[in-house]
Formats: structure tokens, sequence, C-alpha cells
């Protein structure tokens, strides 16, 4: 007898693949596997293909099987933390900054492994691996259903025709957790430490501010070697104000660290670590240009209420060279269950709830907002980068082909060897060796102000990228509140705690942005009005040679 289920919500097919089911309608299921968060099967008026696993409940018997507090049938994903993991990015990807592509592969590593070797029974993640994050790496979040490796993806393939590809319209909302929290089937232990609050400020929700602000300076790397000198690494020496002790972190300490966040904080934007190199990663340029990607990350760590004193930030920031503090951290952090669906459970919202025609308006305001920066920061970034190059090449050589054109007079002019025009000889000299000094002047000049203005925009490239994910996860929401007019009372409540952190963060984004942008922009222009004022000081220089008594 072929096994059925009734169906809970409606659901419109929008894809290949995919079929239209009704409320209370009853459908045949082909197989009880449940795939990236689909069944397949056949509906009443014989249409086969994919449908929501979550829409429906499956009957045996003529007796419901009922596995969640909603009655609906909500298959667990078969691992949740299973030692290697591949995300393969698909439709955006979350994390992956535009510009960008590929895969990012993290490993979990051997729990007999500490500290630089802890990581290394994968490559993928150490310094000698290729870029992962052009559109910064939303990485790996290993406990989200429907990310499986490619082999995975390949078994899944053979068990159905229709299975072979990204399936979910719903994908970022059901990977999220966002569908099973407002559906009711989130079950998690939340101790008063693991709470995280969303007040009403004076522009909207907004996450609580941080009663213990603190910051972490990064200082310049240094080269560490293992394996009696065969295996290189960079270590990073971190000293955070709130404990004054330095840490020593690699950049695969990073990579693990920003993976974990990802996976805990399905609305919040983690910003985006800076590129990886396989080649020329002990070369000086990139040194540096690391070392800054990784300050403007930690700025953005440490300014965020929730980011800065999540768990396993801190476990990142203050574990010493402690083999049995660092494997228990990392193992808790691992194995927490406050993620996914869970991850909404910690959220404390305001007493009064939103409005959901004042989210909607929100959302959309800033959907239009983050298209148009998104725009606007290729074509700055690109004009930037076009002008440096000029500065460095075409500025420099203009300049030095103009002093060198003076010096070549001078030398013309000592053939004269006249006692009275040596003076005036000197000053031509000297004025072809001021414009060769501003061609030098003009190369190295966008290291100081455009070039932090390009990374100030490679960072926020990465958060730009990160908010389609977030929205759609609060739009999912709200699209299932309307769709479900019946039940609207139970999804409501947990919409809001959805649309609170959601509007949250896209505050916390506001407010960090205007400071970013103004120190920046302060920064440049002050850099400017000195790069100037060293060229005025050389030009006076070069004429006061001409005042000298002949």
């Amino acid at each position: 007898m072929a096994l059925k289920a009734r169906v809970l919500y409606d659901f419109t097919s929008e894809n290949p693949g995919e079929i239209s089911i009704t409320e209370n309608e009853l459908v045949t299921l082909f197989s009880e596997e449940v795939l990236d968060g689909w069944l397949e099967g056949e509906n009443s008026r014989g249409e086969a293909g994919l449908f929501p696993a979550s829409y429906v409940e499956v009957i045996r018997d003529h007796i419901t099987s009922t596995t969640t507090t909603n009655n609906s049938f909500s298959p667990k994903p078969k691992a949740l933390t299973p030692p290697h993991a591949t995300y393969m990015p698909s439709d955006p990807p979350r994390g992956l900054g535009a510009g960008g592509g590929g895969s990012f592969h993290t490993s979990h590593g051997s729990e007999d492994d500490w500290d630089d070797d802890w990581d290394d029974s994968s490559t993928a993640t150490d310094e000698t691996h290729g870029s992962s994050s052009g559109t910064p790496m939303h990485p790996v979040t290993t406990s989200l259903p429907g990310r499986h490796s490619g082999q995975q993806q390949q078994q899944q393939a053979k068990s159905s025709l229709t299975v072979g590809r990204n399936l979910n319209r719903f994908s970022t909302f059901v990977k999220s957790g966002g569908e099973a929290f407002l559906l009711g089937e989130a079950s998690a232990f939340v101790k008063d430490g693991d709470k995280i609050c969303v007040v009403i400020g004076k522009h909207g929700p907004e996450w609580q501010e941080d009663p213990y602000p603190f910051t972490c300076t990064i200082d310049d790397p240094t080269k560490q070697t293992k394996f009696k000198g065969m295996k290189s690494y960079m270590s990073y020496g971190l000293m955070p104000t709130h404990t004054n002790v330095q840490v020593n972190r690699r950049y695969k300490h990073f990579d693990w660290l920003y993976a974990r966040l990802v996976e805990r904080f399905p609305v919040i934007s983690v910003p985006h670590l800076p590129e990886k190199q396989a080649t020329g990663r002990f070369e000086e340029d990139f040194i540096s240009k690391r070392r800054k990607g990784l300050i403007w990350w930690m700025n953005h760590m440490t300014s965020h209420p929730v980011l800065a004193h999540c768990d396993v930030f801190q476990h990142f920031l203050t574990c010493s060279a402690d083999e049995k503090a660092w494997k228990k951290g990392k193992r808790k952090a691992e194995r927490d269950e406050l993620v996914g669906a869970n991850f909404f459970l910690t959220i404390s919202t305001p007493a009064v709830p939103l409005v959901l025609q004042d989210i909607e308006c929100k959302i959309e305001a800033f959907k239009t907002f983050t298209k148009k920066m998104d725009e606007n920061i290729v074509v700055v970034n690109t004009t930037i980068n076009d002008f440096a190059r000029k500065q460095m090449t075409g500025f420099k050589k203009e300049y030095q082909k103009v002093g060198q054109s003076f010096k070549l007079l001078g030398q013309a002019f000592e053939l004269d060897q006249q006692a009275y025009s040596a003076g005036l000889n000197r000053a031509i000299a000297y004025t072809g060796e001021a414009y060769e000094a501003i061609g030098e002047y003009f190369a190295e000049q966008p290291r100081q102000d455009l070039d932090p203005i390009s990374d100030l925009l490679d960072l926020y490239k990465g958060h730009l990228a990160n908010f389609p994910d977030i929205i759609h996860v609060q739009k999912g929401a709200l699209t299932k509140v309307k769709d479900c007019p019946k039940k609207e009372g139970e999804l409501r409540d947990r919409c809001n705690i959805i649309s609170c952190a959601t509007l949250a963060e896209i505050q916390h984004f506001h407010r960090t942005r205007v400071r970013d942008f103004r120190a920046q922009m302060q920064h440049h222009l002050r850099q400017q009005i000195i790069f100037f004022q060293k060229i005025t000081d050389k030009l006076q220089d070069a004429l006061h040679q001409y005042d000298e008594e002949q």
C-alpha cells in the first residue's frame, strides 16, 4: 500500500521538478527519504515531483505519525557535524562576496591535533590553499541540512531522477532553520548567558548595547616553522583589551572560527575574512594586506554586541597555549546545539510585537539600498584602483620624464663654463630632481589614501553578499504567515522574533557603515592634504634654489 501524507500548508511550485500542493490534500509519497528538506511524490492531480517535507504529515494505517510539536514531517539531518564538509556555492552563496567564486572547504581536524596541527588533516583551510572568499567565503555550516559533500550529492541523485540539482526555492529559509523554528520544531535549553536581547531604539529594533566593550589588536605576523623546518606558516599575535593577554593564531584558526560563527548566527552578517592565496603568501605585500584585512575583520567582530561576546569568539581570543583548554572549547563549539532553528530560541524581543506591514516596508527599503550600494561599491572600487595604477605607473613616469628633461637642460647649460651661470645650473638640476621625487610620491601615495578605501569596500562587499540570504530568511517567515491564515496566530509570534533579529542586524549594519565610512573618508582627505603639501614643499624648495646670489 502506497504511503500517504496530508498537506498542512499550500505550496506553489516555481521551479522545474516541483509540484503544487494544497492544504488538506492527500499526496502519495514515493519514498520517506528526505533530501535537502524535500520529499518526492504525486499530488491528487497525478503530477509527480518534489514538495517541502515540513509541509506535510505522514499517514500510516490511518494513524497520523507526529514527530514534532506541529505534527509536520520533520526529518533530522543525518550528521550535524561531519568530519569534513563542503559547501558548493549556489544561488547566491551566503558568505561568498561578489566578484569571487569557487567552493569553500573546511575541516574540523582531529581531536588529537593541537594548535598548528589540529586542522592539518585537510590543507583546504591552510594558507597553502587557493582563495575561498571572493564573496567572502560563506563557509561551511556543517550542521545545516542540505549542505552535503559531493559524494553525498551523487548518492542522492541516484535515488531520484529529479533530485540532481539545487532544489529548494526556500533553501536559505530551510537551511538556516527559519522554517523549522516558525513551525515550532525548535527545541533546546537556553541558558541566561546565551540569551540575545533585541530592544526598541530610536530608529526601531536594535541589539542591546554592549555593556563591556573591548577591542583587539593584531601584531605583525611572524614566520614560524614545524616538522623541523619542512613547513612554514605565519602566526598573528592577538591582544584583546579585556584580558591584556596575547594569544597566537594562524589564518586557519580564523577560518575555523568563521565557519562556526556563520553556522551559529543565521541572521547576523559575519564579516568575511581576507582572501586566501596559494602562492606568494610569505611576500611582504601580501602579508601586509592580509593583516590589514584581519584588523578590519577584528574591528567589526569586537564592535558587534552579539558576535563579540559569543562563546566561540571568546574562546578564540582568550584560550592560551593550553592543549586541553583549546580542545575542550573547540569540541564545545562544534557540538553547539543553539544553531539553525534553535538559534532563534535565544532571541529575546520587546513586549510589543512589530507591525507586519512596517517590517515589509523596512526590508524592501533595505533591499533597494543594498542593491544600489553594491552597484556603486563596484564603480568606486574600479575607479580608485584604476586611478591608483595611473599614479603608480603613468604619473610617476610622466613626472620623471619632466625631471629628466630639466636635468638634461641643466647639463647643457654647464657646457658654457661661465662662472655666473653655476647657480642657475644647480637650480635647474634640483628642479629636475624635485620632479623625479614627486613622481615617487605619486607612486607611493595610493598605499596611504586609496588602498585603505579599497580594503573597506571589500569588507562591505562581503557584508552586502550576506544580506540576501539573511533577508530571505525573514521574508520566508513572512510568506509562511500570509500563506497560512488559519495558523497565523501561532506563527506570528515566531515570525516577530525572526523579524526583530533581522531588523536589529540591519540597524547595526547602518550604524557601523556610517562610523566606518566617515572615519575612512576623513583619513583619505587628511592623507591627500599631506600628499599635496609634500608636493608643495618640494616645489617651494626648488623655487628657493633660484634665489641664490649669482
